[in-house]
């Protein structure tokens, strides 16, 4: 079975984008409005047809984030609250966290995600 392609712009075989391009930026996100992945949402704003929409809190159980490195997909419950790749143990850019709301309708760390 094959994956769909992470969007973005100049992405590397692990997820990474010329807007994000650490070691550690190996997360790509889906979007809500187009159930797509992006690297980030700088790519899907660069090169997606119609503005983002988060991932649903109707879909919180569904996959929405994807690793870069061994292409897990995980819920954002699961991602938000880990460190790492839960497959993998592929390290994630703690940073992440200052952009869920972009990413997420919900962000509550006091009820699981």
């Amino acid at each position: 079975m094959s994956i769909d392609p992470v969007r973005g712009v100049g992405t590397d075989s692990e997820t990474r984008c010329v807007h994000y391009a650490t070691e550690s930026d190996v997360a790509a996100l889906r979007f809500g409005c187009c159930e797509t992945y992006y690297a980030c949402f700088e790519c899907h704003e660069a090169i997606a047809e119609h503005p983002p929409e988060p991932w649903p809190t109707a879909r919180r159980g569904e996959p929405s984030v994807r690793c870069g490195v061994c292409g897990a997909e995980m819920t954002a419950a699961t991602y938000t609250s880990s460190e790492a790749c839960p497959a993998c143990d592929a390290p994630f850019n703690p940073g992440c966290a200052e952009h869920y709301h972009r990413y997420f309708e919900w962000i509550d760390p006091d009820d699981g995600g």
